[in-house]
């Protein structure tokens, strides 16, 4: 992969994450303690983007750092099952902690060994 690959690619990925948060580049830069245009460079694969930067922009968008590069291995596409697991991610994110723990219990009887549909 050219060097400038893994910019777009990542670029890419955080424009994605952004955008399934409904939020402006300025939302995001005010998040993060970034410019609007920087995000913009970074999303266009024109800025080489520092670690430290990386790792603030993982957690304005409330992901772990090896998430911002999920498009490196499958050539920027989310596969269904990933794509759910973001969309369970994105709901829990709203609720109480109560009804996160009903939501993980019933998550673990749908996949224990026990369970027969």
């Amino acid at each position: 992969m050219m060097q400038k690959d893994i910019l777009k690619q990542v670029g890419l990925r955080i424009r994605d994450l952004r955008k399934e948060r409904g939020w402006s580049q300025e939302a995001l830069g005010e998040r993060g303690g970034f410019h609007y245009s920087y995000i913009g460079q970074i999303e266009r694969g024109e800025k080489n983007i520092s670690l430290l930067n990386l790792v603030k922009i993982a957690e304005a968008l409330e992901v772990s750092v090896p998430q911002l590069f999920a498009y490196l291995e499958d050539g920027g596409k989310v596969s269904g099952s990933e794509a759910d697991l973001q969309e369970i991610v994105r709901t829990l994110r709203t609720k109480k902690p109560q009804q996160v723990r009903i939501a993980r219990n019933i998550v673990r009887e749908l996949v224990s060994d026990t369970y027969e549909a």
